[in-house]
């Protein structure tokens, strides 16, 4: 388990420098995925390979300046992922 102040440490970092956007949350055990043709499938499941426990969104110039902040994420230490994406607002 990530150490709660290791995470506030990070985050308040990131909100410092005034790059936090929000916060986010943790993702919940319940879900639904939906296909083609209106077929829902229960999930997410614990045998898949990976699974999103959470977001943050977060103020970058670039990708690559987002990529440095996520170096940064406590849950690295525990063998996790953090996964960068950019947001595209709809108009």
């Amino acid at each position: 388990m990530i150490v709660s102040k290791q995470w506030e440490n990070w985050m308040g970092g990131i909100a410092a420098q005034n790059k936090l956007a929000a916060r986010g949350n943790r993702l919940g055990d319940e879900g639904r995925t939906v296909k083609a043709n209106n077929v829902v499938i229960n999930g997410p499941f614990a045998e898949i390979k990976e699974m999103l426990g959470g977001y943050s969104i977060i103020r970058a110039e670039s990708i690559e300046e987002a990529t440095e902040m996520a170096k940064g994420c406590p849950v690295l230490e525990l063998g996790g992922t953090v996964e960068v994406r950019d947001i595209i607002a709809m108009s």
